[in-house]
């Protein structure tokens, strides 16, 4: 099972030095709210003279990263979300206030009068988007992206869980606020899950109908899937996800089906594409109806990767149980 090890931001980090599977983070000193803590940031030099305490957010992972933080009093809007946060931030989530359903405008961003703008993908800034971070540092408004989503520059080779906790670690870096409470919490059920997957095969379906779009070979789906012991049948699709034909779906006759539920493409509406479909309605899971079902938000690398994995493991128990 991974544990915890990557290099951290010097200027407030002590190193966090774990070994053995069931390691836990040493305790992280915060440094001088008024020391500057400098990151790289997909290709892009970020100063934060000081901890940030005007934030939009944008997609889930980069708000629920603040939650689970602490630092939900930092975010004064979010946008484009992609569905309820979890119960156990859901109080300090009640209070939040959309500026959008989508990328929002960089006028409606402004409006807010941000000191930071954090998005989960890149591609928020965009002219037509929330602004382009050079002209975001020009009006004083810093930008940042979650790391693992980086695409330009910076993007991990195969994202793992060192990715994963070091995004938190370099964000509680940026707030100057101790990480090790919450990567103490991760690794207790990273460890704790049952890798019972037994090497057998994947799909992670996402979206598409005509086209379906899957979880490949080097982001979350992949982690999650590896960290349950399953075999990503896209797992040699040098991509995060990508588009695969339904005669490769057929030819590789996946044990499982994982189905990524969203507001706007439901698990439903998945079961019911893959059993009306004669190309699809014979494969040995949906025959078996072998799904597991997770929501969209805890999709992509975030606080709710080891979430998703540990929500695998227990949905394919059940169904190994149920199959006795």
């Amino acid at each position: 099972m991974p544990t915890l090890a990557r290099a951290l931001p010097l200027v407030l980090l002590a190193s966090v030095a774990l070994s053995g599977c069931a390691a836990t983070p040493a305790a992280v000193p915060t440094a001088s709210a008024d020391a500057p803590v400098t990151v790289d940031n997909c290709g892009t030099s970020v100063t934060f003279d000081t901890a940030p305490s005007r934030v939009v957010t944008i997609k889930s992972t980069s708000t629920e990263m603040l939650l689970a933080l602490g630092l939900g009093d930092r975010i004064v809007g979010t946008a484009f979300q992609d569905g309820p946060v979890p119960d156990q931030w859901a109080a300090d989530a009640a209070s939040l206030t959309s500026i959008s359903d989508k990328v929002p405008s960089e006028e409606v961003v402004l409006e807010k009068q941000p000191d930071l703008v954090y998005a989960g993908w890149e591609s928020a800034f965009a002219a037509d988007g929330a602004g382009e971070r050079p002209e975001l540092a020009s009006l004083g408004v810093n930008s940042y992206v979650s790391p693992s989503a980086c695409q330009s520059a910076e993007q991990p080779a195969k994202l793992s869980f060192d990715n994963v906790f070091g995004d938190i670690t370099q964000v509680a870096s940026i707030f100057r606020v101790d990480p090790a409470p919450l990567l103490a919490e991760q690794q207790k059920t990273l460890d704790s899950i049952d890798v019972n997957g037994d090497g057998r095969t994947a799909f992670w379906y996402s979206s598409g109908s005509d086209t379906p779009y899957s979880g490949a070979g080097i982001g979350a789906p992949e982690l999650v899937l590896e960290t349950v012991g399953l075999t990503n049948i896209a797992a040699d699709v040098k991509a995060t996800w990508a588009p695969l034909s339904w005669e490769s779906v057929v030819d590789a006759d996946p044990y499982f089906i994982v189905l990524i539920d969203a507001s706007w493409n439901t698990a439903a509406a998945k079961i019911e594409r893959l059993e009306t479909n004669p190309a699809t309605a014979n494969l040995d899971a949906v025959l078996n109806k072998r799904y597991l079902v997770l929501p969209f938000a805890a999709s992509e690398a975030g606080v709710r990767t080891v979430e998703a994995a540990a929500s695998l493991s227990k949905q394919i128990a059940e169904l190994d149980k149920a199959a006795d």
